[in-house]
């Protein structure tokens, strides 16, 4: 029996896949990542019996990243990371250990389907499942088939049934297009980030961003929203005049008709036109016209359009629309949501996915009606050669999508229902009116045949005054004759939808990737999200676009970039050369960036007008170890100290608070230290901003406070305040936070793992004695006589806080309530520091762990 291997893209797909082609009868297990199940059965495949092993990963299995040093932005030169910096594919996320998961269970396996999402990424995605696998799989005999795709559109029975009686092979050229736009977006915008945010936030102290990115698809979306708002700018209202008459054609009736000349600019012509059309008592019907016109049914539903409608009537961010979208195909309730197609196959079972329709109360009446009188072929639109448009696939309820799944799913079906629909018909009647020389018009319109705007209400022909019964040569009398003086008015800001517009006819990204980049413009403040979802770019947004217009406009226009993905989708049709297309690109993006770096005054000239210098910025908070001036504090992020005198900036934690710690200095660098508090609940600790920024030991990083520092005699050092290892975490040092009485506590110095004891103790200090049973350091703590907890009336007491008996009660482990989990930024592992006497040089501690030492504080802090 042949051991076969299915891999999905999503552990909600693997399993649907795998319950539809078992039918039911299977076995699942979790996998050893905890993240993915595996789902076994029996059954044929390719005319032999087989064990099936369905699974599935979490998005990318791989990420493209440079390699070491160039991950350094001190380091390496930006310029550096076009062509010399070596990349690498690094596990997108190491916690799920997908690569090792994958091997594990594909070692023994005889063959490999591939489920995956059938686009450019689905295909890339392949691979990397491909290089996991293959080498732990049975090798196959001479040329016989082991890799096998699957491609679907839906997760229905007879779509999941079909692909895998039509299986194919995965696309190497496809995969390969998502290489190139990977590594050309990880090279071009790491440099251009790094670059320009190392320069301007080493000037200005106000910018309120902690990252100033570019990115080649991003910039060119942005540059979208900066040219309305300089247009809005720009525009220069004018005044002009409008000619409304009014005619009776009953006595408490009145038609209001429009001036054919629409507008005219000239006050004293205006005034003119009413002078001559007031000598006139009637106006003359000139001629009736009457033409059945017709609305036609929506084209089928692409990608574009759902984001689109789900932003300017839903209400509904791009991102979060497709977010939604993906969920509710996971689960099976429409077909696949990234796709650029807006015509049906003609094989496409149309009358199925009306069918599944026919029971729910909001549309069954036009559902059944649709089915007994015969469907409408949907309009011929465009074939993209990828997926279907977005249908329905199975019935569902608002209780069983709620809130914005329901509305998104609602509006799905009823555009689907009108695909199938008739056209909207209506009657146009149009009647021209003669008053003096002057022509007017006014236009009725009555529906005959509602069509498709029955299930499209919003759609539906507006309710218009009816018309009176005339013919040409009728008279009838004028009721008013007056004119109206107005202003053009401007623009209004991008709306989410006709940006999705722009991108989509400049070709800038993806449907997929469309979402995400006008997410990131909105995520590093370059714009904000008004009413209406109207984006309105901010002062940082619009600075940056005009620079690089004032630069090299080609960055920020949409014209290379577009050409860029028609190179891209060449290479995934096989037409162009993967290597070629790769470093000519780059060979462009390098030029422009040396250029770029050689102009970068004229973009400064252009921050210095919005944006305040370092110097000028913040407020004094501690004291330089070099000039012993203060340096000034500045909270806009990312947060920093700036010595206005030496000209340098000292970068500090994030996402807290940072006070005067106590004017105490370094022993090192002679650097007042500040504190870093994540607030009252959370930890806190001191550090000296030399230090943070310019590790003093080999053994420090760059971003660590006093509690990671291994100065063997400083007083706010790990050496002198580390307790014991952290009871959670791996490499973490338990610290006494010297600041927190009465309320004490210590916190782990590498997790938000936070230990309140001998609450109202006098004195809290840390032992050079280590505890005989674990090697954590000793406490030594003094209580106020009134309060003291100790028996007998003791008030001073010492000893270990893990096996002391009379230190248990007054223990009590909690977590952190940070801000922001990493609010340190990342970094490495190292190995705990702390006390005892196990100690080397430096506080490196050796700890005796006994064998039930975890099992004992586990039990102890419950």
């Amino acid at each position: 029996m042949r051991t076969v291997l299915m891999v999905a893209e999503k552990p909600s797909l693997a399993q649907s896949i795998a319950k539809i082609l078992s039918r039911g009868n299977m076995s699942s297990r979790k996998g050893l990542n905890g993240a993915c199940s595996v789902h076994e059965y029996t059954g044929s495949f390719i005319g032999q019996s087989a064990h099936f092993k369905m699974t599935s990963v979490c998005g990318h299995v791989m990420t493209l990243d440079f390699i070491g040093k160039y991950n350094s932005w001190d380091k390496v030169d930006p310029a550096e990371l076009f062509s010399k910096a070596p990349t690498e594919k690094k596990e997108a996320n190491p916690k799920l250990t997908m690569v090792k998961f994958l091997q594990v269970e594909g070692r023994g396996c005889d063959c490999i389907v591939l489920w995956l999402d059938c686009d450019k990424e689905g295909e890339n995605i392949c691979f990397e499942v491909l290089d996991a696998v293959l080498p732990v799989m049975n090798k196959p005999r001479s040329t016989e088939r082991t890799i096998y795709r699957a491609k679907f559109s839906s997760i229905t029975d007879t779509d999941i049934c079909n692909a895998m009686n039509h299986l194919g092979e995965p696309n190497r050229n496809e995969a390969l297009s998502v290489d190139a736009r990977q590594e050309l977006d990880l090279r071009i915008g790491c440099a251009f980030t790094r670059f320009q945010t190392k320069y301007f936030q080493g000037k200005y102290g106000n910018l309120d961003s902690s990252l100033i990115s570019f990115g080649p698809c991003q910039t060119p979306t942005l540059g979208f929203c900066v040219e309305r708002h300089d247009k809005i700018q720009s525009f220069k209202p004018e005044t002009y005049w409008v000619l409304q008459a009014k005619v009776n054609p009953e006595k408490e009736s009145s038609l209001t008709l429009d001036w054919d000349r629409v507008r005219v600019f000239d006050r004293e012509i205006a005034q003119m036109f009413l002078n001559i059309t007031k000598m006139a008592k009637e106006a003359k019907v000139e001629s009736v016209s009457k033409k059945e016109k017709v609305k036609q049914r929506p084209l089928a539903l692409n990608t574009v359009e759902m984001l689109r409608v789900a932003s300017a009537a839903l209400g509904m961010g791009p991102q979060h629309a497709m977010q939604i979208a993906e969920r509710l195909y996971t689960q099976g309730y429409i077909s696949y949501p990234r796709t650029e197609t807006t015509h049906y196959p003609e094989n496409f079972d149309l009358k199925g996915c009306l069918r599944q329709q026919a029971n729910n109360p909001y549309w069954a009446e036009t559902v059944k009606a649709l089915l007994s009188e015969g469907i409408n072929r949907p309009r011929k639109g465009h074939d993209a050669g990828d997926h279907p448009p977005i249908t329905p696939m199975r019935a569902a309820t608002e209780a069983e999508l709620g809130g914005d799944g329901w509305r998104l799913y609602e509006y799905i079906t009823r555009h689907f229902i009108a695909t199938v629909s008739a056209d909207c018909k209506y009657l146009q009647t149009t009647i021209s009116f003669s008053i003096g020389p002057e022509r007017f018009t006014c236009i009725g319109k009555v529906v005959t045949s509602p069509g498709f705007t029955e299930i499209m209400p919003w759609h539906s022909i507006p309710l218009e005054e009816s018309l009176p019964h005339c013919e040409k040569g009728d008279l009838f009398p004028i009721g008013e004759i007056k004119l109206l003086e107005k202003q053009t008015s401007p623009p209004d800001y991008l709306t989410e939808a006709e940006l999705i517009t722009l991108m989509e006819k400049h070709g800038i990204g993806t449907d997929a990737s469309i979402p995400v980049h006008i997410n990131n413009i909105c995520q590093r403040n370059y714009v904000t999200v008004e009413s209406g979802r109207r984006l309105k770019p901010t002062n940082l947004g619009i600075v940056l676009v005009h620079g690089y217009y004032k630069i090299d406009a080609e960055l920020v226009l949409p014209t290379i970039r577009s050409a860029v993905e028609k190179q891209l989708n060449l290479i995934a049709l096989g037409k162009a050369n993967y290597h070629q297309v790769l470093e000519h690109t780059l060979d462009i993006f390098k030029r422009k960036f040396h250029y770029f770096v050689d102009s970068i005054a004229g973009m400064d000239e252009l921050m210095e007008v919005s944006f305040s210098p370092l110097a000028a910025t913040g407020k004094p908070l501690s004291r330089c170890g070099k000039c012993h001036r203060f340096m000034k504090y500045i909270q806009a992020k990312p947060s920093r100290l700036h010595c206005s005198h030496c000209d340098d900036t000292y970068s500090l934690p994030q996402n807290g608070t940072i006070k005067l710690y106590k004017e105490l200095r370094c022993p090192l660098d002679d650097f007042e230290l500040v504190l870093w508090s994540s607030g009252s609940r959370g930890k806190s600790y001191p550090l000296c901003p030399y230090c943070y920024n310019h590790p003093p030991f080999r053994d420090m990083k760059k971003g660590m406070g006093c509690n990671e520092c291994t100065h063997p005699t400083c007083q706010h050092s790990l050496s002198m305040l580390g307790i014991g290892q952290c009871v959670e975490c791996e490499n973490g040092v338990l610290v006494l936070d010297s600041t927190s009485g009465p309320k004490w506590k210590m916190a782990c110095n590498k997790c938000n793992v936070i230990v309140h004891f001998f609450e109202n103790a006098h004195k809290v200090r840390v032992s050079p004695e280590t505890c005989d049973l674990c090697d954590a350091a000793l406490v030594d703590v003094d209580f106020n006589k009134a309060k003291s907890p100790l028996p007998g009336d003791e008030t001073q007491h010492s000893g270990c806080i893990f096996c002391d008996p009379v230190f248990q009660d007054l223990v009590e482990l909690k977590h952190a309530a940070m801000r922001h989990p990493m609010h340190r930024g990342g970094q490495g592992k190292r190995q705990g520091r702390g006390r005892g006497k196990g100690r080397r040089p430096g506080g490196r501690l050796n700890p005796k762990k006994p064998k039930d030492k975890m099992a004992a504080l586990a039990a102890y802090f419950v």
